[in-house]
């Protein structure tokens, strides 16, 4: 059977598009986000959407099915902010392991779903696709950063706290059945470092088979850094030690503006290189303009170039977006992984 690292070596792989815009489609009111189990909660809860994983798990299995259907090699579970430390935010802090759990069986019952509706495997013998990444976002909480300006040195959140949080949701994501860890949209790299940490933990403590990690940084301007000050380079020189699978980026920019930073990170990475830019800058009211067929023109382009081995798409992108930049790319050859040269410094 093939590994996800053959097929990495034989073609791009496809990872879907953005989750929220596709939950913003069903127009769900409080109600919906509540369901039964939770219609007397002391807080409002319309927004949460990886509630929905628990209260509308047959809404998040259909979007999956939609992104498997456009072309999808990867899909990520719905659970960006599936810790207790984001999910304070609505006194659900209990629910962390749940949420993680429910959202990998969505992801994994719309993946049986989809084979079974396939008379052969996309991919030819052997293929073992499609994979679920475990989505791990990058928390409401910084640690490099003060959210007070008075005082710089202040910390709303410790490194432990956010390994322990970040622990609790590898071992719900490992329980639900994912096939890959995706640490993703990361402003803050040691934010990203006490992710690292927990994962390597929780496989250490269990004796459990490590799963491969997918890590995806975000470069928040022009200017080619990270919100907490990163270069790119400097970003991935803080988290290559994890050994990943793949180092990209996401979010932030549309394709055009991010171009540039997926060139560089093309050269510098040993390992794999992704990439899912928004559907171009939101609007002045928000949202995202650029067409399925725009989007994947300029995705086609990077791999035409050599820069890519996954691609897919984030904010405002759909199953459109997604099928458009599938077919654009099905027949360029992924990019080469270069010889890293061992020397002594």
């Amino acid at each position: 059977m093939k590994t996800i690292q053959d097929c990495l070596n034989e073609r791009i792989l496809i990872i879907d598009g953005a989750m929220g815009t596709m939950i913003q489609r069903y127009k769900l009111a409080e109600a919906d986000y509540r369901g039964e189990r939770f219609k007397d909660w002391h807080l409002d809860v319309k927004g949460n959407n990886d509630l929905l994983n628990l209260t509308q798990p047959q809404i998040i299995t259909a979007i999956h099915k939609q992104y498997l259907d456009a072309g999808a090699d990867i899909i990520e579970t719905n659970t960006f902010s599936s810790t207790s430390i984001a999910m304070a935010d609505y006194e659900m802090q209990s629910l962390a392991y749940e949420l993680n759990v429910a959202a990998a069986k969505c992801a994994r019952n719309a993946v049986i779903e989809f084979k079974e509706s396939q008379k052969a495997s996309p991919g030819g013998g052997g293929w073992t696709g499609p994979w679920v990444a475990g989505a791990i976002g990058p928390l409401n909480k910084t640690l490099s950063l003060s959210p007070d300006v008075n005082n710089p040195g202040y910390r709303a959140v410790t490194f432990d706290e956010v390994v322990e949080a970040y622990y609790e949701q590898v071992k719900g994501l490992s329980d639900g059945g994912v096939d890959i860890l995706l640490i993703e949209t990361i402003f803050d790299t040691l934010n990203a470092k006490a992710a690292i940490f927990a994962i390597k933990k929780y496989f250490r403590d269990t004796k459990k088979e490590s799963l491969p990690i997918m890590i995806s940084g975000t470069i928040t301007d022009a200017s080619g850094r990270t919100l907490s000050g990163q270069t790119l380079e400097a970003f991935y020189t803080s988290v290559m030690h994890a050994k990943p699978l793949s180092i990209g980026l996401n979010c932030a920019l549309g394709a055009k503006e991010m171009r540039p930073h997926i060139e560089e990170l093309s050269q510098i990475a040993s390992c794999y290189v992704s990439a899912y830019p928004n559907a171009g800058l939101p609007n002045a009211m928000g949202e995202y303009d650029e067409n399925p067929e725009d989007t994947a023109h300029f995705l086609e382009d990077w791999a035409k170039e050599g820069f890519v081995n996954i691609v897919g798409g984030c904010c405002g992108t759909t199953p459109d977006h997604i099928k458009h930049i599938a077919d654009e790319v099905k027949n360029i050859k992924p990019r080469q992984l270069p010889v890293v040269e061992k020397e002594l410094v």
